[in-house]
């Protein structure tokens, strides 16, 4: 199993652009995702690490913690970054045809906690005010992000739901390959203990 790493380093980046951003002027509309991003595609991925103020950069860092941490030590740090970028410039992709602009790691966000209700369906999350499955948690999420689309506000709904699909496809994919190669020797390892131990020292 990789080391535990890219996580901290992704919210680093963030962190980094949310500092330029509240301090060089035109910094944000220079990398966030609009009409342009399709003669300028490093909108695509730079538009993931920005955020519209310190809340949202709050809440999502701390989502990219809890969530990108457990997908790291679950597939190891490669596959988690790769699951992050693609299923994050996926999301826009879709989004950039809804929204006249968008910005923030969200969709990124929901692309992991799509591809840990597959790999980690029971690990209990605090939702709502309640402690519940991540399963249950991602449909309650995924509902209330169906209602948000029809109900206009400041928020990406469809990136969301774009990414947490993107990100159901992904982690049933590994978990189909834990499955073909379960006793072959396959890097990919979901040992139930390590990950609970895991849990319960940072969780």
């Amino acid at each position: 199993m990789d080391q535990q790493y890219l996580t901290f380093v992704l919210i680093g980046i963030c962190l980094v652009f949310f500092l330029i951003q509240v301090s060089v002027p035109g910094f944000t509309e220079a990398l966030l995702l609009n009409e342009e991003s399709f003669v300028q595609p490093w909108r695509f991925v730079s538009s993931i690490f920005l955020h519209g103020d310190i809340a949202h950069f709050f809440y999502n860092m701390l989502a990219l913690l809890i969530f990108g941490s457990t997908l790291e030590h679950v597939l190891g740090s490669k596959r988690f970054m790769g699951i992050f970028l693609v299923t994050g410039v996926l999301a826009n992709l879709v989004s950039v045809f809804f929204y006249d602009s968008s910005l923030g790691a969200s969709g990124a966000i929901f692309g992991l906690i799509g591809a840990l209700v597959l790999l980690r369906p029971r690990m209990m999350v605090w939702a709502f005010g309640l402690p519940l499955p991540l399963w249950l948690a991602g449909i309650v999420w995924a509902g209330l992000d169906v209602l948000g689309v029809f109900m206009p506000s400041q928020v990406a709904n469809l990136a969301h739901l774009s990414g947490m699909a993107f990100g159901l496809v992904l982690g049933g994919y590994y978990r189909y390959q834990y499955r073909e190669h379960q006793g072959t020797g396959s890097p990919i390892l979901l040992r139930e203990d390590e990950v609970r131990r895991w849990e319960e020292r940072h969780l």
